[in-house]
C-alpha cells in the first residue's frame, strides 16, 4: 500500500513536470522584466531631454513682468518722493540671451553624451550580472532535477530487488534482520527523494523570483546549453570600457572648468509700459536694450583647485584600472584551472562508476543464490550512489564555472 501511494505521488509529480522550460525562456523573461535595465533606459531618455533643455537655455528667453507700487506721504511724513516717485507701475516684456562660445556649448553637449554612454555601458554590465544570476540559479535547480531522476532510478532498482529478497528471507536464505536493513535503506532513499523534491521546488521558485515570472507550476527544466565561449581582449569588454568612459568624463569636466572662467556676454532688451504717473503717463510706453559683460578676475585660485581635484580623480581611476586588470587575469586563469580539474574529476569518477556498476551486477546475481550478504550488497549500492552523486555534483559545478567564465565575454 505504501509503495502504491509513493508511486501515485511520483506519477503526479512527473505529470507536473511534463511541460519543459529551457534556459533561453528564463533569460528572455528576466531581461524583459528587469526594472533595473528599464531604469537605465529611462535615464538615457531623461538625459536626452536635459540636453535639449540646455540648448533651449542658451536661446532667447522671454519673460513678462509687471510691478505696481504706492508710497504715500501724509502730512509731510513718508518716503522721499524723489526716490520712490510716490507711485509707479510697469508692465514689460523682457528678452535676454547669454552668448556662449560654440566650443563651450559642444563640451556641455558632450557631457550629456558621456553620461548616456556610461548609462548604456552600465546597463550592459547589469545585463551580464542578471544573466549570470539567472543561469546560476537555473543550473542549481537543474542539478536538483538530476539528483531526483538518478535517485528515482535507484529506488526502482531497489524495489525490483525487494520482492526477491523477501522470498529468500522467508525461505531462510537470509536473516530477517538483513532484509529489514534492506527495507530501511529503501525508506531512506524515499525520504531523500522527497527532500530533493522540496529542494527542487524551492530552487525553481527562486528562479521564477529572479526572472520576475509569476508561475506556481513546477515544470521540468531542460538541460542548460552552457559551453565555454571565447573571451575577447580585456580592452574590448564593457567592463574595461567603463574606465574609458570615466576618463573621458574627467577630461570633459576639466575643459568645462576653463570654459567657465572665460568672459561671458549677455544681451537683454525689454519693452512695454513704465511710468511714475508724474508727467504725461500716457506717453510712458517705450523700449530699452543693453549688453552685460562678466569677466572673472580672482576667486582665490579655485580654478587651479578644481583642476587638481580632477587630476586626483584621474589618478584614482588609473589605480582602479590597474588593479582590475590584474584581478581579471588572475580570475580567468583560476576559473580555467578549476574547469580543467573538475573535468578530470568527472572522468576519474566515471571509471569508478563502471566498476561499481559491475560489482552491483555481479552481486545481484549472487543474491538469488544467497552467495552474497545483503549488507555487502547495500554497501556496493552506497558506493555506486556516492560515485554517481559525485559526477552529478561535479557536472553542476562545471556548468557553474563555465557560467562564471562566460560572464566576462560581453563585448562593446
Amino acid at each position: 500500500m505504501r509503495y502504491l501511494l509513493y508511486t501515485f505521488l511520483l506519477t503526479l509529480f512527473c505529470a507536473s513536470l511534463s511541460a519543459q522550460k529551457n534556459l533561453d525562456y528564463f533569460l528572455s523573461q528576466g531581461l524583459q522584466n528587469s526594472p533595473l535595465l528599464k531604469d537605465y533606459q529611462f535615464q538615457v531618455q531623461g538625459n536626452k531631454i536635459d540636453s535639449q533643455r540646455l540648448k533651449a537655455s542658451f536661446g532667447p528667453q522671454v519673460t513678462g513682468n509687471t510691478t505696481g507700487s504706492y508710497s504715500p506721504v501724509v502730512k509731510g511724513w513718508g518716503y522721499d518722493g524723489a526716490i520712490t516717485n510716490l507711485h509707479t507701475y510697469n508692465a514689460l516684456i523682457g528678452v535676454s540671451r547669454v552668448i556662449v562660445g560654440k566650443d563651450n556649448l559642444n563640451n556641455q553637449y558632450l557631457s550629456f553624451q558621456l553620461q548616456n554612454l556610461g548609462l548604456q555601458n552600465q546597463g550592459k554590465i547589469s545585463e551580464q550580472d542578471l544573466k549570470r544570476s539567472i543561469i546560476q540559479q537555473y543550473i542549481t535547480a537543474y542539478g536538483d532535477l538530476l539528483q531526483i531522476n538518478f535517485n528515482e532510478e535507484i529506488i526502482t532498482l531497489l524495489k525490483n530487488e525487494e520482492a526477491i529478497l523477501k522470498k529468500l528471507a522467508e525461505k531462510g536464505v537470509y536473516k530477517q534482520t538483513d532484509f529489514l536493513s534492506f527495507l530501511v535503506n529503501i525508506q531512506q532513499q524515499e525520504l531523500l527523494i522527497k527532500q530533493l523534491h522540496i529542494q527542487y521546488q524551492n530552487d525553481y521558485a527562486t528562479l521564477n523570483y529572479i526572472t520576475g515570472v509569476r508561475d506556481t507550476v513546477f515544470t521540468q527544466l531542460e538541460m542548460p546549453l552552457v559551453s565555454p565561449e571565447e573571451l575577447p581582449a580585456l580592452d574590448e569588454t564593457v567592463f574595461y570600457n567603463q574606465f574609458v568612459i570615466d576618463s573621458l568624463k574627467i577630461k570633459n569636466n576639466d575643459k568645462q572648468i576653463d570654459y567657465n572662467y572665460k568672459p561671458r556676454v549677455s544681451l537683454f532688451a525689454d519693452g512695454g509700459y513704465n511710468s511714475s504717473f508724474a508727467i504725461t503717463p500716457y506717453k510712458n510706453f517705450g523700449l530699452s536694450a543693453g549688453i552685460a559683460l562678466t569677466v572673472p578676475i580672482y576667486d582665490g585660485k579655485q580654478r587651479r583647485m578644481q583642476h587638481q581635484k580632477n587630476a586626483i580623480a584621474e589618478q584614482n581611476r588609473k589605480n582602479y584600472l590597474e588593479f582590475y586588470s590584474t584581478q581579471y587575469s588572475q580570475q580567468i586563469a583560476q576559473l580555467n584551472q578549476q574547469l580543467l580539474l573538475t573535468q578530470q574529476m568527472i572522468e576519474q569518477t566515471a571509471t569508478q562508476v563502471k566498476y561499481a556498476e559491475g560489482l552491483i551486477t555481479a552481486q545481484r546475481q549472487q543474491l538469488v543464490t544467497g552467495d552474497v550478504r545483503i549488507a555487502d550488497y547495500i554497501i556496493a549500492i552506497g558506493n555506486y550512489l556516492n560515485a554517481k552523486n559525485s559526477i552529478t555534483l561535479n557536472t553542476i559545478n562545471k556548468l557553474q564555472i563555465i557560467n562564471q567564465i562566460n560572464y566576462w565575454n560581453r563585448k562593446l
